[in-house]
């Protein structure tokens, strides 16, 4: 089945998007001509106009092409924190043909060579708090440009600084074969040809790598275009928004939301270099926020905030995010208290973001949604690939204009990942999940995170949920540890709430009185907090094999 239903399609958006921009350049001069004036990045006290931000752009695209010797297609790795400076980093290496490849700043020195290496990029962007983890990798052909986030916010700033902006400086001093960044947009020579059409590469995201090494995920113009866009036309946002662009912009879910999104829309991104749950009432109240993009994680620690100021959310229209499904009981509560439904979307970087989100009008919980803009999805059985019934579990397979070109020099891994069927290229998403009787798809979890206690399947997700309904339990994150007797157990690390007391035994025998016994966590772990990946989704992987790990020691 198609798993679409037309009347669930939201209110005012148009089914199908038109008159879009070849390229990511051209939505944003488009952005540009329209308001020159508008503000397009706040940066704690900072403002930068879309006038500025254009100038600025063409100047460090004019360094990359004459100076730099940046060729059309070369690929360009950007190692920074959320700042201008990331911002105007990737939108010049577009303007002057090139491929940006968004690196995790939590990456070390052989992560990021490992990088260099398989993208063979031969310049590098990098944040003045991160040049000593690049600092061995100079030298040779390799060209790199060091930014200061300091450099753009007033002094002093009016907002808390993050200790990565803070340290984010230029050595007075710098090895040959770098390049300050003030120096570079300092560059007169004439502003490169516009040289890219919608079928040249635009963006290669490093899938997260949790099994084997990290793979490129080859995006064009027409892919970023396609889901900027769509973004910008589901929520209904345009140039009087103003957007946070606090998820990771490396990662694709803050890089199309905000940044891309909401550049071509013309909108303000506020943007925080690392999260900070006590400024969100201040940057709120500042810029007027209509549109906040937040991961599950980003809203309980705002919920839990005991100085939360409530005008703040006064302007906002929407709160939006994915990654993991928000617990039903934190949902609920932000509803109550300030009368906003949580919209929850679901994409991967194979996607370059959303494949389906919520309604915004009619919002399901816990659920991705439906599908967008000319995209489909299918649930089909994993081995066998043949579709599934509504309401059955199977994988999550999805086809449309964001579906990637594939992985990076590996032709085997895009046999796995990717399969024609009826016209169409269709991609294999890993997720298990079900599509229910109005469209909308829901996930179960991912294909090999399921834990089997003695023949019975239980959801990690699943557990969360319902933990997260315990007054004392803040944050949770359930996996697999292994049992002597079933061969996996069901196990909870658990984030308490502030002045909560709660044992482990009575955390266990309430969650004895609300599910099935098999899904019972036999063991509870209570820690100061759960770990997380650069793109903050909780890391579940790591805490499972730490659990693994026991057993072989």
């Amino acid at each position: 089945m198609s798993g679409r239903d037309d009347r669930f399609w939201p209110r005012d958006v148009p089914r199908h998007i038109t008159n879009l921009p070849a390229t990511m350049n051209e939505a944003l001069r488009r952005a540009a001509a329209r308001a020159p004036e508008r503000v397009a990045l706040a940066f704690y006290g900072a403002t930068i106009t879309y006038r500025d931000l254009m100038a600025w752009i063409e100047r460090l695209a004019a360094f990359l092409h004459h100076e730099a010797g940046l060729k059309r297609g070369d690929r360009v790795l950007i190692l920074m924190q959320n700042s201008p400076n990331f911002v105007i980093a990737y939108q010049a290496i577009l303007r002057a043909g090139g491929v940006v490849a968004p690196v995790n700043p939590m990456s070390l020195t052989d992560d990021v060579a490992w990088l260099i290496a398989d993208s063979g990029a031969r310049i590098l962007f990098v944040g003045g708090e991160l040049f000593e983890r690049v600092r061995p990798l100079v030298g040779g052909d390799l060209a790199v440009i060091v930014a200061g986030y300091r450099d753009e916010t007033p002094d002093p700033p009016p907002f808390r600084l993050p200790r990565e902006a803070l340290d984010s400086v230029v050595p007075d001093v710098l090895p040959k074969g770098c390049v300050a960044w003030r120096e570079a947009l300092a560059c007169d020579a004439p502003a490169p040809p516009d040289m890219v059409g919608p079928d040249d590469l635009c963006v290669m995201p490093y899938t997260s790598g949790t099994t084997g090494r990290p793979k490129g995920c080859m995006h064009p113009h027409s892919n970023v275009v396609f889901t900027a866009m769509a973004q910008a036309e589901w929520y209904r946002y345009g140039a009087d928004a103003v957007l946070t662009a606090f998820m990771p912009l490396f990662h694709v879910a803050g890089m199309q939301f905000s940044m891309n999104g909401g550049l071509a829309a013309g909108a303000t991104l506020v943007l925080m270099t690392r999260w900070d749950r006590d400024l969100v009432s201040p940057l709120f109240l500042a810029h007027g926020v209509t549109g906040w993009s937040a991961a599950p994680p980003m809203v309980i620690d705002v919920l839990a905030a005991p100085n939360f100021d409530a005008r703040a959310f006064a302007p906002l229209r929407f709160i939006t995010g994915g990654g993991s499904s928000m617990p039903a009981a934190v949902a609920e509560e932000l509803q109550r208290r300030y009368g906003l439904p949580y919209v929850e979307g679901y994409g991967m970087s194979e996607t370059i973001a959303p494949t389906h989100i919520n309604p915004p009008d009619r919002p399901k919980r816990q659920c991705l949604g439906i599908p967008i803009h000319e995209t489909q999805a299918r649930i089909v059985d994993p081995r066998t690939l043949a579709e599934l019934a509504q309401g059955e579990v199977g994988e999550i397979v999805v086809a449309g204009p964001q579906i990637m070109r594939g992985y990076w020099r590996q032709a085997e891994a895009d046999a796995e990942a990717i399969f024609t069927r009826g016209g169409r290229r269709w991609l294999r998403t890993g997720d298990l999940g079900f599509v229910d009787e109005d469209g909308y798809y829901f996930i179960v979890d991912r294909l090999k995170r399921m834990i089997n206690v003695g023949g019975y399947k239980v959801s990690p997700a699943d557990c969360e949920a319902t933990l997260h309904r315990h007054p004392a339990v803040q944050e949770c994150c359930v996996v697999a540890a292994p049992d002597a007797q079933r061969g996996e157990m069901v196990k909870a690390f658990v984030v308490p709430r502030a002045g909560a007391s709660v044992e482990a035994e009575a955390l266990i025998a309430w969650a004895r009185s609300v599910m099935a016994a098999y899904k019972v966590p036999r063991r509870i772990e209570f820690v100061a907090s759960l770990p997380r990946s650069g793109s903050n989704k909780i890391d579940w992987r790591s805490l499972q094999d730490r659990e693994w790990a026991k057993e072989r020691t």
